[in-house]
């Protein structure tokens, strides 16, 4: 081996979902929103004045930054705004997670922050979920180099007592605690409270989900000022322009239309509980979901070669071959009713053809 190939950084990378390019599909596998962002959103893009684009963005996300503060009752100096909350979260863990102790969080979460861990060469330790797939407070009560917990959980849907979670924050005030709220909007009960009491507690929150806009790539942290400053002064030793024009404009924009984000948010609860009494009444087995997914499982029927089944039919939903302990579920995006009654159509017609009905 040359010196170089000696030095690559070699990590195991995240695998996102699948984005087909077909168009005549029906696409349950990423947990995208089914409904098209706010009207304001269309709006602030096409009376943009193009001249921005020749310029670099604001640094600070102005004034996206400004409008989360006004929608969450904060500070401005309480908000940090980058692209997605994917790029949000890897600032998190290079700011904060620098360390010998080993960070912590579950075995089965969100499959990008073990990436970030090794790719960061930050020592980390997953505790398993019990049986039910709920976390077990108690193994986040040692030391540690800080805790991550994602509230609702993916890919489980499923959401920690809010008691339980105070408990470990109350436990861990020498470490940070990150509480990931992708899917809060949906069912959970957020702790953004909470910032001005734990002065160790960083919420994250997207756009990607109850605000249709995966596409813009727009996350958010919130958290005390003294966190937010030094998460700042690593994003501009990193790269200053991060968020894009369009982006920043169009995520103010969908936060200033609350009447829209209530509608289909509502919409999007209502098919999931639709969808999961009909699941249920072909069987499956499945935790009561608090997100715009269901991760459900057969007794019978075998969830993989039914994935390869729907896939074959144009419908896409996500199967999970690791861990193995979730590789009998397959996680199901809440789309539209008509979307979910074609799926169901499908799977009834699968389990009729392998005697499962």
């Amino acid at each position: 081996m040359r010196y170089f190939e000696q030095h690559i950084r070699r990590v195991t990378p995240y695998t996102p979902g699948e984005q087909p390019k077909e168009t005549d599909i029906i696409k349950l596998n990423t947990n995208e929103n089914p409904y098209p962002p706010a009207p304001g959103v269309r709006k602030a893009l096409q009376e943009m004045d193009y001249d921005l684009l020749r310029r670099y963005p604001d640094p600070a996300g102005e004034p996206l930054r400004s409008a989360i503060a006004r929608e969450l009752h904060l500070k401005k100096e309480e908000v940090f705004v980058g692209v997605g909350s994917d790029d949000v979260l890897a600032m998190l863990f290079l700011t904060f997670f620098n360390g010998d102790r080993p960070i912590l969080f579950p075995d089965i979460t969100y499959s990008f922050y073990d990436v970030w861990a090794e790719m960061l060469r930050i020592p980390y330790e997953t505790k398993p979920l019990d049986q039910n797939f709920t976390i077990r407070k108690e193994d986040y009560f040692g030391e540690n180099g800080g805790i991550v917990i994602a509230n609702p959980n993916a890919p489980t849907g499923t959401a920690l007592d809010l008691s339980a979670l105070r408990e470990i924050i109350e436990r861990n005030r020498e470490s940070i605690v990150i509480v990931d709220e992708a899917y809060i909007d949906f069912g959970g009960e957020s702790v953004v409270p909470w910032i001005r009491e734990y002065d160790n507690l960083l919420v994250t929150q997207t756009f990607s989900k109850s605000r249709s806009l995966a596409g813009m790539r727009i996350g958010e942290a919130l958290g005390c000022e003294t966190l937010i400053r030094y998460l700042n002064d690593v994003k501009y030793s990193f790269n200053s322009y991060t968020m894009n024009t369009t982006a920043i404009l169009a995520g103010a924009a969908a936060l200033s239309d609350r009447a829209y984000f209530e509608e289909t948010r509502q919409k999007i609860i209502e098919t999931r509980i639709w969808t999961a009494e009909k699941l249920r009444e072909l069987g499956f087995a499945f935790s009561d979901s608090v997100t715009n997914f269901l991760f459900v499982t057969h007794p019978v029927v075998d969830c993989e070669a039914l994935y390869v089944a729907l896939r074959e039919q144009k419908i896409y939903v996500r199967h999970f071959s690791k861990p193995a302990r979730i590789a009998p579920y397959l996680r199901i995006t809440i789309g539209t009713k008509e979307e979910m009654e074609a799926l169901l159509g499908a799977i009834r017609e699968y389990m009729k053809k392998e005697g499962a009905l």
